[in-house]
């Protein structure tokens, strides 16, 4: 998913937010919307609109898909920490009988994207790098012209101006190893399109923005000296106390019963466990031609408590520092379309004409993702789903908002 960013916003108002609101399905309803330095906690917004509540508009929507198998997976609302709306629907596993539940792990796709800038800004309050070190001063073997002239903060905000070739969907990866060295060799062929910061730059390219993490991730292989996906492990899941969550492996989507299979829509109108049968592609429009489980390695996994734990360890600054907390939703982007710009945290915009949104989504094979951070009002919205070609997950996400703005 292409973002646009925009200047002229009031940095001073999104630098000041230093958290996430989100589900609170962890016992007791802790308290987990951020504050604002010198603010206090959004105030509450009166009652719950009924929409939001169980048997409200939107509850009856998503369970109405469901009960036409058009729907799997899990929505959470939750207001200022408390939750308000969790359900799951359908099977984590079919062949063995597991059904969808909070504990369980979906992947996350393209929605996983804000959790890896958490690695780099805790290595920038560490000082062991900057935002403006040039790819260069960490990596060797890119090519020129991107060594000397994109910089980190270039590659977290989407406006390094990179473009790669189109990555081999179709290859069946069986290692960590493997697929390790094929992102090296990959990043090694990006070039630069674009001039980096500039409005060209942020409108994306094929393989661009893939390539973009890659180089980022190495970067932080670079300065820690271990793979990026057991530093995300230990120094961003592990701190949060996300202990469902995790870069898992096609190994341990076999076997674990905590992990949703990704379930993808054939010719014949049926859905096959891709993880099962790598043979097999995804028609849909997110990922057409792909599936997730021959990549052996690849994107964030988790779980809806586990978003809600990532949130509290943002306000708690038990992830990273509380200046490192702010700049991590802050204004990075460059100029735009005047209600959306990128910030380290992913895409911010506005909705209800009044109210910002941090939000992200992402889908392939068998996966279809989306969370919303309601920021001045302290909502949160969460869609795990592990079907894909859902022609209504568009409208479960504008219902989403329209329960929560009370905006039809």
């Amino acid at each position: 998913m292409n973002e646009d960013s925009v200047r002229g916003v009031d940095r001073r108002r999104l630098l000041g937010w230093s958290g996430l609101a989100a589900a609170g399905v962890v016992a007791g309803g802790a308290q987990l919307v951020g504050a604002r330095p010198g603010h206090a906690d959004p105030a509450p917004s009166g009652p719950i609109p009924p929409d939001t509540r169980p048997g409200g508009a939107y509850d009856r929507y998503v369970a109405g898909l469901a009960a036409q198998d058009k729907f799997s997976g899990v929505v959470l609302l939750a207001h200022q920490g408390r939750t308000v709306l969790s359900r799951s629907y359908g099977w984590a596993d079919k062949e063995r009988r597991i059904r969808n539940h909070q504990d369980v792990a979906f992947n996350l796709s393209s929605a996983g994207i804000p959790f890896p800038p958490v690695a780099v800004l805790q290595l920038l309050q560490q000082g062991r790098l900057t935002l403006t070190d040039t790819v260069g001063t960490h990596l060797d073997g890119i090519a020129d012209d991107i060594a000397e002239q994109v910089n980190i903060h270039h590659l977290l905000t989407g406006t390094s101006g990179i473009d790669a070739p189109a990555p081999d969907v179709h290859r069946v990866f069986n290692s960590r190893e493997e697929v390790h060295e094929y992102r090296r060799q990959w990043a090694r062929q990006a070039t630069l399109v674009a001039a980096p910061g500039s409005n060209d730059a942020a409108n994306g390219h094929t393989a661009g923005g893939g390539a973009a993490n890659a180089i980022a991730e190495q970067i932080v292989e670079a300065v820690t000296g271990t793979t990026f996906w057991d530093y995300m492990n230990e120094h961003v899941f592990g701190r949060a106390g996300m202990t469902g969550s995790a870069y898992y492996t096609r190994d341990q989507w076999l076997t674990d019963e905590h992990i949703a299979h990704p379930y993808m829509r054939q010719p014949d109108g049926s859905r096959v466990d891709g993880v099962r049968n790598l043979d097999k592609d995804s028609l849909s429009q997110q990922g057409p031609g792909e599936n997730p489980g021959r990549s052996f390695i690849g994107n964030v996994f988790a779980t809806g408590p586990d978003l809600v734990r990532f949130a509290e360890a943002l306000r708690h600054a038990t992830v990273l520092n509380r200046p490192y907390a702010d700049l991590y939703t802050g204004s990075n982007g460059p100029g735009g379309h005047p209600t959306s710009f990128h910030a380290y945290s992913g895409v911010l915009h506005i909705v209800d004409g009044s109210q910002w949104v941090s939000g992200r989504g992402g889908g392939t094979g068998g996966v279809s993702a989306n969370w919303n951070i309601y920021l001045d009002t302290g909502w949160v919205g969460v869609v795990l789903s592990n079907y894909d070609d859902l022609e209504e997950f568009g409208e479960i996400l504008s219902r989403e908002q329209q329960a929560i703005t009370g905006q039809g």
